[in-house]
């Protein structure tokens, strides 16, 4: 997994396929050449990769990306957006047309770009969930809409009771919405409180910033779950759940 080196004391990371310590990056709209290039440098430290929002609707050579991916054995799955674009417009057959006709083994499900209700939302994960692993996003895209703790853990749970795989925390791609404030702050008591109710490795954090992928950490592990990874900072987050860069040097030396 790592070079061969040896340095006493590093946290033990798991080993894939992964239900804890699971990295999702988010691809917005890499080239074939680019996702090669991400995969030869950092394939070990990736579990699954998000093709960002809509970005797959206009991506050209979308199959030969696909390729790339399915040959290095990285599940791949289109953003939640994509689904909401086709549930919108009344077009959920043809959405499941669309998983099918890629060969697609995940689907995000998620509301944060239109208003559904969410026993409605919970029908789509498990009629979704009898075809692929269904990973549901919780949190809305917009910085003035505020939900309470007692809400995210209610939402969360009706979804993993619904047959979601796992729970996403909306963050968006930049960390400043959903979880976060909009300074990238991690809203704490928020994630503390719902970490009373759902257990930690039936979420994955968005967390796109260096600096909440270490509070993270911090808070609950080297192997918390962590999304929307860029690809140039898969490696560097991986030196920090192993204790290999400054923000988590002492972290795990005893």
């Amino acid at each position: 997994m790592y070079n061969d080196f040896f340095l006493k004391q590093l946290p033990d990371r798991t080993i894939k396929p992964r239900e804890a310590g699971f990295t999702m990056v988010m691809d917005k709209g890499l080239s074939s050449r680019q996702a090669e290039d991400m995969l030869e440098r950092s394939s070990n430290f990736i579990d699954i990769v998000k093709l960002g929002w809509a970005t797959s609707y206009v991506t050209q050579n979308f199959d030969k990306k696909l390729q790339v991916y399915r040959s290095n054995q990285i599940p791949v799955y289109f953003g939640g957006t994509l689904f909401e674009a086709y549930v919108v417009r009344n077009q959920f057959e043809d959405y499941l047309r669309l998983i099918d006709k890629y060969k697609m083994t995940f689907a995000e499900v998620s509301d944060g770009s239109i208003t559904l209700d969410h026993a409605v939302k919970c029908e789509y994960i498990q009629k979704l969930s009898k075809y692929v692993t269904v990973l549901s996003e919780v949190g809305s895209k917009d910085v003035q809409k505020i939900i309470p703790p007692y809400k995210w853990i209610e939402l969360m749970q009706k979804e993993l009771d619904a047959g979601a795989w796992k729970v996403i925390g909306e963050a968006r791609e930049g960390g400043t919405v959903g979880l976060f404030r909009s300074t990238g702050e991690v809203r704490s008591g928020l994630v503390e409180e719902i970490l009373t109710k759902i257990p930690s490795e039936k979420i994955i954090w968005e967390a796109p910033q260096k600096e909440q992928q270490v509070w993270f950490i911090k808070l609950l592990g080297n192997n918390v779950n962590l999304g929307n990874i860029a690809p140039t900072e898969i490696i560097p987050l991986e030196t920090l759940r192993l204790g290999l860069r400054s923000d988590t040097f002492d972290f795990f030396i005893s």
